[in-house]
This record gives C-alpha cells, sequence and structure tokens, in this order.
C-alpha cells in the first residue's frame, strides 16, 4: 500500500535541507551492506529528527533501536552542552559499524552505545529523559512504551517510528508485527498520560508527550 504519492515523497525531499556528507556516506554504507537497508532514516526523516532536536534542546536522550546509527546522529545533533544521548542496540554485529560513525562524527562523548536488550537494559537505567524514540521490534512497542514512560521527565516527548506499518496497520493484515504495531497505537490513543500526534511522514510516527 503506498501511503504518500512518490512523486510528493521526492518532493519534499527537494525542498528539504540536504543531508551533512558524513550522513550520506552512512545511509550509502548501509545500503551497500546491510540485509534490510530500508530501515534507515533517511535524510526527510533524519532532518525532523534533527529540527525537534534543536527545538526540544534536550539534556538527556534515550533510543531503543539504533540500527546503523543515522538517526542516532540526527538527534545529538540538538543536545544542549553536557548532554548525552544513550542508544540501545541488540544486534552486536553492527557495534563495530556504530562505533566508526561515532566517531567521524566526533559524538563518542556524547553517546552511549549499549549492545544488548532494551527489555533487560532500560530497566537498570536510573536516569530521566527529555526525550525517547523508539523504532526497534515491533511486537514489543507496548512493552518499550511502558517502561519508557516512567523514565521519561514530565512534559518530555516520546517519538516511536513505524507506527502506519507500511499502511498494514489499515488493510486488514494480521501479521505479528501489525497486530503489535496497532495494539501500541490503540493503547497510546487511550493513554491519560499523555498526548499524541500522528504524523503521516515516511511509514509514520508517533509523537508523544507525557503530562
Amino acid at each position: 500500500m503506498e501511503i504518500i504519492p512518490e512523486a510528493i515523497a521526492q518532493y519534499a525531499e527537494a525542498h528539504t535541507s540536504a543531508a551533512r556528507p558524513l550522513l550520506k556516506e552512512l545511509e550509502r554504507e548501509t545500503w551497500l551492506r546491510q540485509l534490510h537497508p530500508g530501515m534507515v532514516s533517511g535524510e526527510l526523516q533524519g532532518q525532523l529528527l534533527t529540527m525537534l532536536s534543536y527545538m526540544l534542546r534536550p539534556q538527556s536522550i534515550l533510543e531503543i533501536g539504533t540500527f546503523t546509527g543515522y538517526a542516532t546522529l540526527c538527534l545529538a545533533q540538538g543536545l544542549q552542552e553536557g548532554g548525552v544521548l544513550d542508544t540501545i542496540e541488540i544486534n552486536e554485529e553492527l557495534e563495530p559499524h556504530i562505533r566508526h560513525y561515532l566517531k567521524a562524527a566526533e559524538m563518542s562523548e556524547k553517546i552511549r552505545l549499549h549492545i544488548g536488550n532494551a527489555l533487560d537494559i532500560v530497566p537498570r537505567m536510573n536516569q530521566q529523559f527529555d526525550l525517547v524514540f523508539i523504532d526497534a521490534d515491533k511486537i514489543n512497542y507496548s512493552r518499550y512504551y511502558e517502561l519508557v514512560l516512567e523514565k521519561v521527565k514530565k512534559g518530555g516527548f516520546i517519538l516511536v517510528d513505524n507506527v502506519l506499518w507500511f499502511g498494514k496497520v489499515v488493510d486488514g493484515s494480521k501479521d505479528k508485527d501489525t497486530e503489535g504495531i496497532k495494539l501500541f497505537n490503540e493503547k497510546v490513543q487511550a493513554d491519560s498520560r499523555v498526548e499524541n500526534v500522528m504524523l503521516t511522514i515516511r511509514d509514520g510516527i508517533m509523537m508523544i508527550r507525557k503530562l
């Protein structure tokens, strides 16, 4: 299912500030070397994440699902002086790639990479976050949401990727990933602890503010 016509998507990208050369390199390498390169955020979504980070000026960011680090580097742009981004990636084979780009971006001191399962790591984190970005396995979206909500400061934000899931959330699909995302979307919509808006950019981003 085509969510946004290709011509509109291309027009939007053509009228969005270009990514930095290092991000272009990272994206090219992702498409060359990774099995599922379409998971990379890309220029349009990456620039949105950068803009949101600059607007919020967070002191602390948590990311669940680093992949190759594109969104990580975008989110880190808006950190306050002395701020830190903690990012969690379950695939240990990606660690050398991620650390290479963190170093190339001179972000190694601002970004802490955790390799392992976020369901195990997040409960051990004794800190509060201004901003959380979730882009990991879809069947656990609701679990990640509950884990991070208590760690988000009042007035803080959670961004969740792929909430339209290629349009499968409305086409009757019954696979586990689709069901997981639909459950999450419904959970957030009914949650009196937050307010939310679903953005139709790319594959959908749920923006949530903790009340």
